[in-house]
């Protein structure tokens, strides 16, 4: 089966492209000792953990379905933050994770004994207070943020440090290895007698890093690693989720009607934006399309929209060489993040099918999906 052959909507998995990701982060471990695990939040699609393991050093999760999900399906380190967990869930956390990683010092005190009945490493999220990043909603160092502790709240709880194996802290998105630079600095000049103590045996750099982004300054990613270790004598973790799937996916879709109105054409999806790659709403974000250009720079200018009820279910202005017809397929790049772990059945909407397609272009249904799945998730 080739790729036009597929059903609508349906996700497509690269895995050409995924093995391409992966190598690449292979690359940046063994030349600095760290280890990479794959955040799910982004990429779930377990059908592909046995490649990523063979690559990765296993998986992060942030709640207890996705830390069974990656035990169960890679069963490597299995790591594990929430800003909070639940007693009746806590559990089995420990059963299954490797470190647990806490949010502030109320949990940490109450569950790291736990913890350490299980043999579980504990960890202590940190918030360095260094925003370097334009996207607000995705910022966990801005003001009031609830995610991580200062170096205030630290020093006003000098017992914690001496109740965790290391620090986490996430704060990137999208961002390059500049970015990364930046916030060591801060957490070296705030947390770093902290690292020095010889009880914390690990730093956790989170997620964002772009790492396979063909831009990416992986000669400087290096650098900082190397020298948080070499200075604090700690292990270094990466998480990301993005890098590990980035372009390695489609969004394949089908056009069901044109319709026009005050000069501007509509060429109305199987697809949705709030259905199917919520990011285009929430970030806002233009996704890549193949073929086609920005408005008015190829011949016939059209918006891309969802047969749903939702006004602004748009996806964005793209421009064509050619008139689109109905019938006709669209491919939408780098759609294997955040699409699959964020979909919806909102209006009714189909989920889509998702398949895989190997190096040499053949593809191969993985999951189809229909009203029972819709049905499941009501009452």
């Amino acid at each position: 089966m080739k790729l036009t052959e597929l059903p609508t909507p349906c996700y497509v998995i690269d895995e050409g492209k995924l093995r391409s990701n992966l190598e690449t982060l292979k690359r940046v471990k063994d030349r600095t000792g760290c280890r990479i695990l794959l955040a799910q939040k982004a990429f779930s699609a377990f059908c592909e953990y046995p490649l990523i393991g063979r690559y990765l050093d296993g998986t992060t999760a942030s709640g207890l379905y996705e830390a069974r999900l990656g035990r169960e399906e890679m069963g490597k380190e299995n790591h594990i933050f929430s800003p909070a967990y639940r007693d009746c869930e806590f559990g089995e956390i420990t059963d299954i994770c490797d470190h647990v990683i806490f949010n502030s010092p109320a949990q940490l005190l109450k569950f790291h004994e736990r913890c350490r009945k299980k043999g579980v490493g504990v960890g202590l999220r940190i918030n360095p207070e260094c925003s370097t990043q334009e996207h607000a909603i995705y910022d966990p160092c801005a003001p009031g943020s609830r995610l991580g502790v200062t170096a205030a709240c630290m020093a006003a709880h000098p017992g914690l440090a001496g109740l965790i194996d290391g620090l986490h802290f996430h704060t990137l998105c999208e961002q390059n290895s500049d970015a990364l630079e930046t916030t060591l600095r801060a957490v070296c000049e705030k947390f770093g007698k902290y690292l020095e103590q010889d009880n914390i045996r690990w730093l956790n750099m989170g997620g964002g890093h772009h790492i396979t982004r063909a831009d990416y300054d992986i000669g400087r990613l290096v650098r900082c690693i190397l020298g948080i270790r070499d200075r604090y004598h700690v292990d270094v973790y990466l998480e990301p989720g993005e890098a590990v799937a980035l372009n390695a996916g489609y969004l394949v879709t089908e056009v069901m009607d044109v319709v026009e109105n005050g000069g501007i054409r509509t060429l109305i999806l199987d697809a949705s934006a709030a259905c199917h790659m919520p990011d285009v709403l929430e970030m806002p974000y233009r996704p890549p399309l193949r073929d086609s250009g920005l408005p008015g720079e190829k011949v016939y200018s059209y918006r891309l929209s969802s047969c749903t009820c939702l006004a602004g279910d748009v996806i964005g202005d793209y421009s064509f060489d050619h008139r689109i017809a109905v019938g006709e397929r669209l491919y939408f790049e780098d759609m294997a993040i955040y699409s699959m772990v964020k979909n919806n059945t909102f209006n009714g909407m189909a989920l889509p099918a998702i398949a895989a397609m190997d190096e040499n272009g053949e593809c191969r249904i993985i999951k189809e999906f229909g009203y029972a799945d819709f049905k499941g998730r009501l009452s």
